[in-house]
């Protein structure tokens, strides 16, 4: 058996809104929202009484995908402080190939967005940085350079 691609990664998130406008603002395009409730969810995730909302977005090229979701019941829990520095244990960000470091950043900022560190340049390939979005979400930006 062999992986045939990665489908998506999940993002559980309280303002929906909020984090979809952030990453169509990124360039992401929403593929759609629903709420999402059954027996049949909460077989594969092993909760109760489940209900959410769920919104799935894609990169332009159609080759990644985020999946949003908004749980109404049961609530969400925290799992680490928001602004967890990058050494904490578990998923630290996504990384986005864009091709302006500087107006991804200026874009993002009116959504909210805040650099981790600073934006620097590694040797001659990409200028890279990260900004924390909403609700904490940690985004990798790389601008490759020539």
């Amino acid at each position: 058996m062999t992986i045939q691609r990665m489908d998506n990664v999940l993002i559980v998130v309280d303002d929906l809104d909020a984090v979809v406008a952030f990453f169509v603002e990124l360039g992401m395009e929403l593929e759609g929202r629903s709420p999402v409730e059954g027996r049949w969810v909460e077989r594969i995730i092993a909760l109760d009484d489940v209900r959410q909302d769920v919104a799935m977005l894609r990169t332009p090229d159609g080759h990644g995908r985020i999946e949003l979701a908004k749980f109404h019941t049961p609530k969400a829990v925290s799992g680490a402080p928001q602004d967890a520095p990058t050494n904490t244990l578990g998923m630290r960000r996504i990384m986005f190939a864009v091709d302006d470091v500087d107006g991804a950043v200026a874009r993002l900022r009116a959504h909210g967005a805040e650099l981790v560190g600073e934006i620097a340049q590694y040797e001659n390939v990409y200028r890279l940085c990260y900004v924390r979005g909403p609700e904490g979400i940690v985004v990798g930006l790389a601008e490759q350079l020539g």
